[in-house]
């Protein structure tokens, strides 16, 4: 925090031709997208389906009654589309899955979505089969050379489903190698998978603990027991083990209690470089069907060109899918909605490409962007930045918006982890004029900064935040804020309960949204480049582009 409140008084100011004035933005237009797109009729927005059809006709409308101009794919008439086609893999489960552990004295039927979560097999694979597989624990599924940290320790998992902790092995004591209780990339699951298909395993189990995956298990259910996506890919399976799968704690207690082992006891032992994988004396069964097909989604790009530098952008980002139509909640609704995650980050978008066009015209292009399969693995926004629609060395930032609150008006505002980025300073200045303050990521240790779509712009040397919403709130202080965040996220966060109210107060994502713009229309008019700083694994990458931009 003292870095952050120390770089406000670095920025300079003259060098920002003028500071530009919150907007005002309508909560009711807000509220009405919101409806819209979170509607029934959009069937929880998931790519490849009648709902993603609906939803890109609706923004692309939106855009167009805006006065945005379309910014997507060149077509052959030189004029650019409202789109940018995006190729995904898409892999479902089809029919039942069986599949179950037997150890020296037991047989475990495994119930899909109840003890555990298997994820439709990425592999370009109709069937997978596996029979009779050993099981071993490898702590937390790491290897980080650079830290001297090797959890399979020259185990040959071949042939065999690995078991592993979710997050880092400093969330439980917050010291350590691995930046104590934020967490590092070698807590995400993503990362977990990929390492063990580098290591040839046959498949890979999460143990599913809700504090250190910072989500419950109907999230882990929900999220990973319908359809799957993923980018085209030439080998699959050096990104994606057979087998992918989370199993609930309680399983992995008593799997090791079978085989005479103490779950936590060995917990503790893999928080240290000591560790050595364990046998667990069982064996794992599965079979299922599996449907695989290539499908076109869509990223949808709308832009106020600028007058006097239109190939610099700055970019405003946000997701338009949610997880579409899955398992039925307790009240049997299967449509997940997604109105909070994240139909008020494209309101927000939408508004924001209102106030750019309604104001004076940017210097530089500001491209309003929404991407596909965010909750399939940020694959829209990997898809962009891998495929750029305008260069990436002159793109002077990402701002990305994803599930604002819809509690009120707060004193403050925060991002998804701490990017150590000069545009999250320049967002604590803005914020500081306003009166509000900059709260860092309350939960680092959840990951957020690798789980927004920001991050693929990041990784390759963008700078990008996610922009959020505040927890200290005018009525009721932050008790009122944590109270909502936690109902939210026990209650809703990817659920079918996910649904738009007409009782919600979203003059606070107005104000929100106001700041967001003055952060981006002050870059817009102005010759400033935001850096990575000192310590971001990203600044080497965008120095070596630094030629490029003037």
């Amino acid at each position: 925090m003292k870095r952050l409140l120390l770089a406000t008084a670095l920025i300079a100011a003259p060098m920002l031709a003028h500071a530009a004035e919150a907007p005002k933005i309508d909560p009711a237009r807000l509220s009405q997208h919101i409806k819209v797109l979170s509607s029934d009729e959009f069937e929880g927005r998931g790519p490849a389906t009648e709902g993603e059809k609906k939803t890109v006709a609706y923004i692309t409308d939106q855009m167009k009654q805006i006065g945005l101009e379309p910014a997507g794919d060149l077509q052959k008439d030189g004029k650019r589309a409202w789109t940018q086609d995006v190729p995904l893999g898409k892999f479902e489960i089809k029919g039942p899955v069986a599949a179950h552990i037997m150890t020296a004295s037991n047989h475990i039927n495994l119930a899909q979505g109840e003890q555990i979560a298997i994820r439709a097999a990425m592999t370009n694979v109709d069937k997978v089969s596996i029979k009779d597989a050993p099981l071993v624990f490898a702590g937390y599924g790491v290897t980080a050379p650079e830290r001297n940290w090797d959890d399979f320790k020259g185990l040959d998992v071949k042939g065999k489903i690995v078991v592993v902790l979710i997050n880092d092995p400093d969330f439980e004591t917050g010291k350590g190698d691995f930046g104590g209780k934020a967490m590092t990339y070698y807590g995400r699951w993503t990362y977990k998978y990929e390492e063990a298909a580098r290591r040839g395993a046959a498949g890979l189990l999460i143990v599913h603990e809700t504090a250190p995956a910072s989500y419950g298990w109907n999230t882990v259910k929900n999220s990973n027991t319908n359809t799957m996506f993923d980018i085209v890919r030439k080998d699959p399976g050096k990104s994606h083990p057979p087998l992918e799968g989370w199993i609930q704690r309680d399983l992995a207690v008593e799997l090791f209690k079978q085989a005479g082992l103490d779950f936590d006891a060995l917990k503790q032992q893999a928080q240290t470089r000591d560790f050595k994988p364990v046998d667990l004396k069982a064996t794992f069964s599965a079979d299922y069907a599996v449907d695989h097909q290539v499908i076109v989604s869509k990223n949808i790009a709308g832009r106020v060109k600028g007058t006097k530098f239109p190939d610099e952008s700055i970019i405003y980002s946000g997701h338009w899918d949610h997880l579409g139509v899955g398992l039925p909640d307790a009240k049997g609704d299967k449509i997940y909605n997604g109105a909070v995650d994240n139909a008020d980050g494209i309101a927000a978008l939408l508004e924001l490409g209102r106030a750019f066009k309604a104001g004076p015209a940017p210097q530089r292009s500001v491209l309003f962007l929404a991407v596909t399969a965010e909750e399939k693995g940020l694959l829209g926004s990997e898809y962009y930045a891998a495929n750029p629609l305008f260069p990436l060395a002159k793109t002077v930032a990402d701002l990305n918006i994803d599930a604002l609150s819809a509690a009120g008006p707060a004193k403050d505002v925060t991002t998804s982890g701490d990017g150590k980025v000069d545009l999250q300073d320049m967002l604590v200045a803005k914020a500081k004029e306003e009166g509000r303050y900059f709260t860092p990521d309350p939960t680092p240790q959840a990951g957020h900064f690798y789980r927004s779509d920001h991050f693929p712009f990041a990784k390759r040397g963008v700078p990008a935040i996610s922009v959020g919403s505040g927890n200290d709130l005018v009525k009721g202080g932050k008790e009122a804020g944590e109270k909502a965040e936690e109902d939210y996220t026990t209650n809703r966060y990817h659920q079918p309960a996910d649904e738009w109210s007409a009782d919600w107060d979203l003059s606070g994502q107005a104000l929100d949204i106001g700041l967001f713009y003055k952060v981006g229309a002050d870059l817009a008019n102005s010759r400033v480049w935001p850096e990575w700083q000192a310590g971001s694994e990203f600044k080497d990458l965008r120095d070596k582009t630094k030629a490029e931009r003037k």
